[in-house]
């Protein structure tokens, strides 16, 4: 379904990210890892060359409009043309807000939403070109609806990225591109054994999730049969957010 489509996944190298690249990279898709750690980078688009697939790391400052656009431009000269955009770059932060500073804010509002928007219309403007159009996936949270404290600003970010999300898809609509986005749960991206019984006893489906859950949502979501779906924002969680949480 995806062999020769081009896709971009911001934050390719690692995590979530790195998990979304391998997906479409095995189905046979042209896959280009744009992530500011450059060793990372490269080291995913070694392995994936050596492996027999198609790849190509671009190193990308998701926070720099000239990165952004320089992105596409290269992903454009090299493959031909843009297919998908994954929106998965992004940070976290933990803090009292009586400690976040104002450039503290603006740094996440800068790193998980304003580049989502900028990577979308980048893309978008190569994707409008062909007949086809293309489909865009950015990774928002369930804690744009729930929250821990001390998460306010990486909460707003999500929120902002679930109301961009259906924004997006009503102006990008005549072009053909699809604009979704997906909320992880507790996605675990480091060692998967040193987790208990408890954690993943919170899951309805009875354990935590791994990178390759959201994989599987990008390939559907920017599966061209799918097409009728656009505008949603996606819950991958394995049902916790829909358990009741009573004391016993």
């Amino acid at each position: 379904m995806f062999k020769e489509s081009v896709v971009i996944v911001t934050g390719g190298a690692q995590g979530i990210g790195k998990g979304i690249v391998l997906a479409y990279a095995r189905q046979g898709a042209h896959v280009v890892i744009a992530d500011v750690n450059r060793e990372l980078g490269q080291q995913v688009e070694s392995d994936l060359l050596e492996q027999g697939y198609s790849a190509l790391f671009i190193h990308t400052d998701v926070t720099k409009e000239q990165d952004i656009i320089q992105l596409m431009q290269r992903t454009s000269d090299y493959f031909g043309t843009i297919h998908i955009l994954i929106n998965n770059a992004g940070k976290f932060q933990l803090k009292s807000p009586f400690d976040v500073t104002f450039k503290e804010w603006n740094d996440m509002i800068q790193t998980n939403l304003t580049s989502a928007f900028f990577c979308a219309r980048e893309a978008a403007k190569v994707m409008r070109t062909h007949e086809h159009g293309g489909a865009i996936v950015s990774l928002a949270s369930t804690r744009a609806e729930m929250s821990e404290p001390e998460t306010e600003a990486y909460a707003a970010t999500k929120g902002g990225i679930v109301a961009l999300t259906h924004a997006l898809a009503r102006s990008l609509g005549p072009d053909h591109i699809t604009v979704n986005c997906i909320s992880p749960g507790w996605i675990e991206t480091g060692d998967y054994q040193l987790l208990r019984e408890v954690d993943h006893g919170q899951h309805l489906s009875g354990r935590v999730g791994v990178p390759e859950d959201i994989a599987q949502a990008c390939l559907y979501l920017t599966n061209p049969a799918n097409n009728f779906v656009t505008g949603i924002d996606l819950t991958v969680d394995g049902g916790m957010t829909k358990k009741m949480m009573y004391e016993e």
